[in-house]
């Protein structure tokens, strides 16, 4: 017991000491800035995507889709504003305007990969144009698993309400279209997860090698939001504090929060390997 006291203090010591000697806190401040600014140019390439293809219910599921995994008093008022920015028609897919909405969309991808890359401590010599070609190839995969996502959600209500006619039994199993959208949610956030720990740093890991980073990241990130969102509840000043700026300072601190979460999720997978890998040259 005693000794796997000392291993968790000696990883979780290297991974919070690389965080604050590698500049983590100012990362993180990047990070979350880069999300912010690419969540618009994204949702609109996606929404201009779907609109090209005449998946018109496209915006209202993506909305839900991100901010339902959000706290409530958090998501609703940056929720509002990206709604009402989704439902100008938009049918000028292949515009320069929407080409350079995916570009910046795929700056959140790059600000994700210099976070990975210090945290893994890895020096990435691939090509600028290999880097940023892979960043556009995530924002083209995201979109089209939003659209993927946004036509089954419409077809789902038809098909449980058909389930039900047929399979009375499996009513009190099925629950309601926002558990099912939540439950989406959670699922796209883990696989988004695992693949930006694999693909985008630099190097190459093993799916075992990350699963300790991602764990930390999901518990943390519910706990840190849930935490945030009861200081919003009872202690907030920050609509007296900012007025009309409330929603964007609360949802840049909540993305300030996650990133955090995020880099040292990184940190903790490159401080295990480490610490295996002195332990192995040990043994030989």
């Amino acid at each position: 017991m005693l000794r796997r006291l000392v291993i968790i203090k000696r990883v979780l010591g290297d991974a919070i000491g690389h965080f604050n000697y590698d500049d983590g806190w100012a990362l993180a401040s990047h990070l979350a800035l880069s999300a912010l600014l690419a969540l618009f140019p994204f949702l609109i390439f996606a929404t201009s995507l779907a609109s090209f293809l005449g998946a018109d219910a496209f915006a209202e599921t993506a909305v839900h889709l991100i901010f339902d995994t959000w706290p409530e008093e958090i998501a609703a008022p940056i929720a509002r504003e990206v709604s009402s920015v989704l439902t100008i028609q938009r049918g000028d897919f292949l515009t320069i305007g929407i080409l350079a909405a995916a570009f910046f969309a795929s700056n959140g991808i790059e600000a994700l990969r210099v976070g990975l890359n210090r945290a893994y401590r890895v020096l990435d010599r691939r090509s600028i144009f290999f880097l940023r070609a892979q960043s556009l190839a995530f924002v083209l995969v995201a979109t089209i698993g939003f659209l993927v996502v946004s036509s089954l959600l419409v077809v789902l209500p038809v098909a449980i309400g058909i389930a039900q006619q047929r399979l009375p039994w499996i009513e009190p199993y099925i629950g309601t279209i926002n558990l099912w959208r939540i439950l989406i949610a959670a699922v796209i956030i883990v696989l988004a997860l695992i693949a930006v720990h694999l693909w985008l740093p630099a190097g190459k890991r093993r799916f075992r090698e990350i699963v300790p980073g991602l764990i930390f990241t999901l518990v943390f990130w519910v706990v840190g939001s849930s935490l945030f969102a009861t200081y919003l509840s009872y202690y907030s000043t920050y609509a007296s504090t900012y007025a009309g700026l409330a929603s964007i300072m609360i949802a840049l601190v909540f993305l300030y929060i996650v990133s955090a979460i995020f880099i040292l999720g990184g940190e903790l997978n490159a401080s295990i390997k480490r610490y295996l890998d002195a332990r192995a040259k040990v043994a030989q």
